[in-house]
């Protein structure tokens, strides 16, 4: 009895240390002195561990804290719907890159990176052929 308490013990220790070190790698406030390149680079490596929230932090801040910056703002949001697109959250993707497709329509919008208006048109194509694809098996065999 006493070595089953150990091993439960052990594993409740070491389960408890994991979860809390991984709640203290999410940063509370991003630093200021931050540039858009570190954020942007933080950002891309928590959402390559899957951590999507922590990265969407990062691009909201960009967004927030360079808003007169058109090429960092179209980054953001579009990076912002992408990790909606990620996470098969298909409503909030689409509302993100309808969005951002609407900034398009300001008068100076030839001056925008041009690249996220496209990618982000792909992309709704994407989800729309998701949405209207019947699958090939069914769930009910």
């Amino acid at each position: 009895m006493n070595v089953f308490f150990k091993r439960y013990a052990a594993v409740f220790i070491t389960g408890s240390a994991l979860l809390v070190s991984a709640c203290l790698s999410e940063p509370r406030e991003i630093p200021v002195d931050l540039s858009p390149a570190e954020m942007i680079q933080r950002a891309q490596e928590a959402s390559d561990k899957n951590r999507y929230k922590t990265a969407q932090r990062y691009y909201e801040t960009i967004r927030e804290r360079h808003a007169t910056n058109m090429d960092l703002v179209c980054m953001a949001e579009y990076e912002i719907a992408f990790l909606y697109y990620k996470r098969n959250k298909y409503d909030e993707a689409k509302a993100g890159f309808n969005a951002l497709l609407e900034l398009y329509n300001d008068p100076d919008a030839e001056l925008m990176p041009q690249q996220f208006k496209k990618l982000a048109r792909k992309v709704l194509d994407r989800i729309e052929e998701k949405e209207n694809s019947v699958p090939l098996f069914g769930k009910n065999w």
